[in-house]
C-alpha cells in the first residue's frame, strides 16, 4: 500500500447523505473523495467518517464490505481521523441500539439519551459545546459555542481523558472525544455554519 498524501478520503458506507460534508470541505478549499474502497481508505492521508442511521445496519455494511477493517487499521496508523455523528459513536467498542459490536477505536459504549417524559428524543437542533479540555479541533472557537445535532444515542468513553466536550440536554452527555490521532463529535459540523467550518478546517489543518 502506498500512501497518497494529498488524499482526504469521506467513508460511503451507505449510511447517509454525504454531500454535506463533502461541500462543506471543498469550501474551506480543500480536496476530498467518497470512497467505499477499503485500500483508498488505508491509503488516505485524512479519513472523515460520518454516518446517520442505526449501529445494527452500519456495522453490517462495515463489516461485509472491508471497511470496518480498513478503518481500525487506518486509526492504528497515527493519520488523522474524525467521525461525526453515527460516525462518532461506532468507533466504539459496543452500542446499547440494538446491543451493536462496533469497531472499537476507542474504548467505552454508546448509551441512549436519558430524558424525562416530555423531553424529545431524537434531541435535534441547536446547543452548546462547553469544551472539558484544550484540544486543536477547537482552536479560534469559543467553549459555549452552539453546533446542530440530530442523535438519540451519545458515547459513554470509557476515561474521561477521552472527553473533550460535553452538552446539556437533560444532563449533560459526551459530544466530542478525542485520543491521540482519532478525534469525534456527536454534532453535525458541516451542519453547523462557521463554527462547524472551522471545526472542519482546524481538523483538516491537525497534525497529530
Amino acid at each position: 500500500m502506498s500512501l497518497d498524501e494529498n488524499a482526504v478520503s469521506i467513508v460511503d458506507y451507505k449510511a447517509g447523505n454525504l454531500t454535506s460534508v463533502l461541500l462543506a470541505v471543498q469550501k474551506l478549499g480543500f480536496g476530498a473523495r467518497l470512497t467505499a474502497s477499503p485500500e483508498e481508505v488505508r491509503s488516505s492521508s485524512r479519513v472523515i467518517f460520518p454516518g446517520v442511521g442505526a449501529a445494527g445496519a452500519a456495522m453490517d455494511v462495515l463489516t461485509g464490505s472491508g471497511l470496518g477493517e480498513a478503518l481500525v487499521e487506518y486509526a492504528a496508523s497515527g493519520r488523522p481521523l474524525v467521525g461525526i455523528c453515527l460516525g462518532a459513536q461506532i468507533i466504539f467498542e459496543r452500542s446499547a441500539e440494538g446491543d451493536t459490536q462496533c469497531l472499537g477505536i476507542l474504548p467505552g459504549t454508546v448509551e441512549p439519551l436519558r430524558v424525562p417524559p416530555g423531553f424529545k428524543v431524537p434531541h435535534m437542533g441547536w446547543n452548546a459545546v462547553e469544551f472539558s479540555r484544550a484540544h486543536p479541533v477547537w482552536s479560534g472557537l469559543e467553549s459555549g459555542s452552539q453546533f446542530y445535532f440530530v442523535h438519540s444515542f451519545a458515547p459513554a468513553p470509557a476515561s474521561e481523558h477521552l472527553v473533550i466536550g460535553r452538552t446539556e440536554y437533560c444532563g449533560s452527555f459526551v459530544s466530542a472525544v478525542a485520543r491521540e490521532n482519532v478525534v469525534a463529535f456527536q454534532f453535525h459540523p458541516e451542519r453547523s455554519g462557521r463554527f462547524g467550518l472551522k471545526v472542519l478546517e482546524n481538523f483538516l489543518r491537525w497534525k497529530p
